[in-house]
């Protein structure tokens, strides 16, 4: 299978391209840093065509004769401030991306048979408790909307005879990057906190639900999405049991500081929602409220979790088994 990746010098892309590899795959991975991507070790192994999949240009024609494609373009959400441009920036990579590639898809002589298309939680919007599965609407926040008009930019597939997979991914869980990235040097200096969920300014309690993944589960779901022939349509790309905030950060606490302390490190208040707000702007809404999605549909499609738990999944990232020597 010859595989055309927007987004594979990423968090996720890196790894799907390593286990398209393994399968036997050939990747193609689109790039603005063809050049540098080529000097790294790894890029031997596949094909790098220089381009930035949010402008049009010749990379679309890299797109006839791959098996699929997989588009994973988006600006980080959590990378600064959200100003009017930084918005614009989150949007616009999204939708123009995903405008590009369905437009080298309907010109392609030879065209892919399926395109897996990068999508968010972010989608159902701030709900509660509310339990979500791939049948729930979308929500009206920005992230939401922004979710909605990604996924719509990708449905002029459907005409064309292309199968359309839609993974809403969740905060995905990988050593030394994404969130973790960010949290662990956090809560390292110190006990750690909930973040947010209470609203106002009453000290927060993390009550909000994270729907969180693993980094080889996110991988594993991209995967099935390009290979089995009944992967369409929207596919939570979470583990099957998310959890509060609070809960969270317990388990992120017990798993920092357990090789260093016998005791278990967490103070179960946090700074007050406008505080965050404050300090961090409009990005404090996307981390202070959040959303409890189910796998349903993965799981219907026979998925099998490595890591459906979350104190398993922290544990896999900050303490791996070493490779066996066996076979």
């Amino acid at each position: 299978m010859r595989v055309l990746i927007t987004g594979g010098s990423g968090l996720i892309g890196r790894r799907l391209v390593r286990r398209i590899l393994e399968t036997g795959g050939r990747p193609v991975v689109v790039s603005r840093r063809a050049d540098e991507l080529r000097r790294e070790r790894e890029a031997r192994d596949y094909e790098v065509v220089q381009g930035d999949p949010t402008s049009p240009g010749r990379w679309q024609q890299a797109v006839d004769g791959c098996d699929a494609v997989v588009n994973l373009v988006g600006h980080n959400v959590f990378g600064e401030r959200w100003t009017g441009e930084v918005k614009r920036k989150i949007r616009d990579s999204r939708v123009y991306s995903t405008d590009n590639v369905v437009a080298a898809i309907a010109t392609a002589k030879a065209r892919p048979g399926v395109l897996v298309q990068a999508s968010a939680v972010g989608y159902y919007g701030p709900r509660g408790d509310e339990e979500l599965d791939e049948s729930a609407p979308p929500g009206a926040d920005f992230l939401a909307v922004v979710c909605r008009e990604w996924e719509d930019a990708s449905a002029a597939v459907d005409a064309l005879g292309v199968r359309r997979a839609v993974v809403r991914i969740g905060i995905v869980l990988a050593p030394g990057d994404g969130a973790l990235k960010i949290m662990t040097p956090l809560f390292k200096l110190g006990p750690g906190v909930p973040v947010g969920g209470d609203g106002g300014l009453a000290p927060a309690r993390g009550r909000q639900w994270m729907s969180w993944i693993h980094i080889e589960d996110i991988v594993g779901i991209l995967h099935m999405a390009l290979t089995n022939p009944g992967a369409s349509g929207p596919i939570n790309g979470v583990a099957p049991n998310p959890v509060r905030n609070a809960d969270f950060s317990r388990a992120l606490s017990n798993v920092l500081w357990k090789p260093y302390a016998p005791w278990r490190v967490f103070l179960p208040f946090g700074p007050p929602d406008l505080l965050l707000r404050l300090v961090l702007g409009e990005v404090a809404d996307a981390i202070t409220k959040g959303q409890r999605a189910i796998p349903r549909r993965a799981l219907d499609l026979g998925y099998a979790f490595r890591h459906p738990d979350l104190a398993g999944a922290l544990a896999a990232v900050f303490r791996p088994q070493p490779a066996s020597d066996a076979g």
